[in-house]
């Protein structure tokens, strides 16, 4: 039976890849185990999932002054003789890293061991935990044609983002029990992210009322920003988060508003979901989801409104267009030759553990 040691952590977008490529990875017997953080999400997680999980030491490589960038290389570097020791333990034939800088140290102690390694970049560029490990890397999956000029020739390979197989099985008549809606307005399902987004938030909820005559919205509006003026609001259902759910909505969802990380446009892009992008500023990150964005954008896959010109009458002049071109949107994503991302990634991972 062969071994995988998967790696990854930091954020969900870190993670839950990881999970949607455990089914195919058993089917093909792997044993598999999972190096993260001591604390991280990504432990719960995975613990969730009854892999074998352990924790090491990690530290973030900051591009800004901190006091902690003088403390949190020593982390890295414990971590890195944690990762040694346990890879010795393990004996995998192979690891794979979905990012996040708890992988660093995992993806340079397997090159220390010669054990080929796969990683994964969601992002348009290289975020610089990947940007590290790619030296150290056999082969780097990427999400975008134009990463792929950004990675070293002989490594870079597109093969899209692992998309959880349920997201694909959602029943829209449990999201219209769920929110008590009637069948006869379309929906516009509204995700600003695990924490919410205020400026989305607002945004939607200052045009609720002009929504909800041809509309009914499904507002996942992050930890608490329940409005709680709008809770009786017919047509109009609000939720902090969803699990399991948000297959269902998903699946009941005509249009969806959402930030553009990785993860998240991908999901829309295997749904076939006509969608508006509202990529985070640049001023709050380092732009990768408005790079994410423009590329969806340019492939035909989304309609992208950036966060600067958001305003009640670009939001709704944007949900205007994407309902009159909703077919155009789909028939570009029904092209994508990116859905079948687990089989090509788990196919890259097998011919990588015999080598």
């Amino acid at each position: 039976m062969k071994k995988i040691v998967l790696t990854g952590g930091g954020t969900a977008g870190h993670v839950t890849p990881n999970i949607a490529l455990l089914p195919k990875l058993k089917e093909l017997n792997y044993e598999i185990y999972y190096i993260g953080s001591y604390t991280g999400m990504e432990k719960q997680l995975i613990e969730e999932q009854n892999i074998p999980y352990y924790g090491i030491s990690s530290g973030k490589l900051r591009r800004y002054f901190d006091i902690k960038n003088f403390s949190d290389p020593f982390k890295v570097v414990k971590g890195f003789t944690q990762a040694v020791s346990l890879l010795r333990k393990l004996k995998p034939n192979v690891v794979f890293s979905k990012g996040g800088f708890v992988s660093v140290p995992v993806i340079l102690a397997a090159r220390f061991l010669h054990i080929p390694a796969v990683i994964h970049e969601s992002d348009f560029t290289p975020g610089l935990a990947n940007k590290i490990a790619i030296p150290a890397a056999t082969k780097v999956c990427c999400n975008f044609p134009e990463t792929l000029s950004y990675l070293p020739k002989e490594k870079g390979i597109l093969t899209g983002s692992p998309i959880r197989k349920e997201l694909l099985t959602g029943n829209p008549l449990a999201a219209l029990d769920l929110c008590n809606f009637t069948k006869e307005k379309p929906v516009i399902l509204s995700v600003g992210g695990s924490s919410g987004s205020k400026v989305m938030n607002d945004a939607l909820r200052t045009i609720l009322p002009e929504l909800l005559k041809d509309y009914q919205i499904i507002h996942l509006c992050g930890k608490g920003n329940l409005d709680d003026t709008l809770t009786d609001t017919k047509g109009y259902a609000q939720f902090e988060y969803a699990k399991s759910e948000l297959r269902d909505m998903f699946a009941l969802a005509d249009i969806v508003i959402s930030r553009a990380g990785a993860n998240a446009i991908f999901e829309l892009l295997a749904l076939r979901k006509p969608n508006i992008l509202i990529p985070l500023s640049a001023n709050a990150s380092r732009g990768d989801q408005i790079l994410n964005a423009n590329s969806f954008k340019k492939q035909g896959f989304s309609y992208v409104l950036e966060e600067e010109n958001l305003n009640s009458e670009t939001l709704l002049s944007a949900i205007a267009d994407v309902r009159k071109n909703k077919q155009t949107y789909i028939d570009a994503m029904a092209k994508s030759t990116q859905f079948d991302s687990i089989e090509t990634i788990v196919r890259l991972i097998d011919e990588t553990a015999k080598q």
